[in-house]
């Protein structure tokens, strides 16, 4: 067995923070390493809960601590997330929706993408989720007094990230907590020896987890090297805001994505209100400009809780020395595809996998680096649109990069694949761990009118057999999933009676 540090320090709390915090102590509790986890964090460092949309990964985390679905949903007000609504991107009008589900995970080896290209329907239709969407249901159905699972797919959550942090931190078993700040970073050897703390406190600790977010105060001690996206991603400020929940409005399942001249807005619902957001260009627009922008499409006045520049990009390395960045310490991107926490779980199983292995921090560094490289064209992808109505889209249409360019070259020619995927990370597979493949890009190339429909008649006409059965299962897909959309309780409904 690969050694274990035995202290492991981790300053920063929040979401990411004790997620981090309880994957590593169960995982050291496992192995029987003898490691013991410190969290050192401040209650008295705010955090702005704008509300953030995670991934299906986040709710098998629940399921491994045996964390209750229902108390978390009821504790910190959260709400179901079957997907993304991608409003105005394609053209000024149009909508499509890109589910997280994958059907294939029900209908292996069956060319349900192909079929619905060729036959000119949306992808998403054969997707559970996408049926849910429509009708803003639950993913329950009731049916003598017991919840009913809609299906078999992980869904995932919107939530306010200090609640849930707070809510985390509260289930956490086993890890030391001091409510302090850190003031002092000392170094020697192969990274930090020891934390200085605003009450004189010095924590020593073998291996350290930076969760302060854009602060990174541990990892720029060490030489962090960051690496900027602004060539790549177009928008640089957000301005985030919240909007209440009216009496009796219907929650919308997914989190919407709504663009606009010079970015685009986002829209998360929790149980109370709207965690919402400008994301833009100030090459293209003004704070001012940006206020007045949104307040005019949605029709009254919003009271922004900042507007900061930011700069998507990631740390060249997480892993230092004995130290690692996570969070919003290794990496941001724009919030358009909930990548955040989920990078921070799978980040976690890949540092517990190779902890203590002779190249466990080179390994580490080149599979975080592909993982965020990896969301990033996949977010640059979303621009890829019709859209020349604004010198925001005017630009972005003529700087697409190359690697974005030669996938959709390539998908001009077929359906994307799982093949058309490297394998992450290389050595781990059977961890499972969730990325960005054919089951995210399908229906985002398809919603954004991307894929070539005569491709996918090629190749559905190889091979009538595949053809005929792709058709049946689409078709049975989509009756099973209308009716079991039917059934399920309306979202909101459905929330309201968890706190009954």
């Amino acid at each position: 067995m690969a050694e274990w540090p035995k202290h492991i320090v981790i300053v920063g709390g929040g979401t990411a923070g004790w997620l981090a915090a309880m994957m590593l102590s169960d995982d050291a509790t496992r192995l029987k390493t003898g490691t013991r986890v410190t969290v050192i964090e401040s209650s008295r460092i705010g955090v702005i809960g704008v509300g953030e949309g995670s991934t299906a990964v986040f709710r098998q985390m629940l399921r491994r601590f045996n964390l209750d679905e229902e108390e978390f949903l009821r504790e910190t007000g959260a709400t179901i997330k079957f997907g993304i609504r991608h409003k105005d991107w394609r053209r000024v009008g149009h909508t499509y929706d890109g589910p997280i589900d994958d059907p294939h995970l029900v209908a292996p080896g069956v060319k349900l993408d192909e079929y619905a290209v060729a036959a000119g329907r949306p992808v998403a239709e054969a997707h559970l989720f996408q049926h849910l969407l429509w009708k803003n249901r639950a993913p329950v159905a009731r049916k003598d007094g017991r919840s009913i699972p809609a299906g078999p797919f992980h869904y995932s959550y919107h939530f306010d990230q200090a609640l849930v942090g707070a809510w985390l931190r509260k289930k956490a078993k086993g890890i030391a907590l001091i409510d302090d700040q850190v003031t002092g970073v000392e170094k020697g050897g192969d990274g930090v020896v020891a934390l200085t703390l605003e009450s004189g406190q010095r924590v020593e600790g073998d291996f350290f987890l930076d969760c302060t977010g854009f602060r990174r105060r541990l990892i720029n001690e060490l030489g962090a090297q960051w690496i900027s996206y602004r060539d790549v991603l177009p928008v640089n400020r957000a301005m985030p805001f919240w909007v209440d929940l009216k009496q009796g409005e219907e929650i919308s399942p997914c989190t919407l994505a709504w663009a606009q001249g010079s970015g685009w807005l986002w829209w998360i619902p929790t149980q109370g209100r709207y965690g919402a957001g400008y994301v833009y260009s100030d090459l293209h627009t003004t704070p001012d400009q940006a206020k007045a922008e949104v307040e005019t499409k949605l029709g009254y006045e919003i009271f922004p809780r900042n507007d900061i520049r930011i700069e998507a990009g990631r740390l060249r390395d997480a892993w230092i020395g004995n130290c690692v960045a996570v969070g919003l310490s290794s990496s941001f991107l724009e919030p358009l595809e909930a990548t955040s926490i989920h990078g921070t779980i799978v980040q976690m199983m890949m540092l517990s996998a190779w902890m203590g292995t002779p190249d466990g921090r080179d390994r580490y560094n080149a599979a975080t680096g592909q993982q965020v490289d990896d969301f990033r064209d996949f977010i640059r992808l979303h621009y890829v649109t019709e859209r020349r109505d604004t010198p925001f889209w005017r630009d972005v249409a003529e700087s697409h990069p190359q690697v974005v360019r030669d996938r959709l070259a390539l998908w001009q020619t077929k359906v994307p694949t799982r093949e058309d995927f490297p394998r992450f990370p290389p050595g781990l597979e059977h961890l499972g761990l969730a990325h960005v493949q054919e089951q995210l890009y399908v229906p985002v190339l398809d919603g954004l009118g991307l894929l070539n429909r005569d491709a996918a008649r090629a190749e559905m006409a190889k091979d009538p057999k595949a053809r005929d059965k792709a058709r049946q299962t689409h078709q049975s897909l989509v009756s099973e999933y209308t009716r079991a959309a039917a059934q399920c309780l309306p979202h909101r409904a459905w929330l309201q009676s968890l706190a009954a």
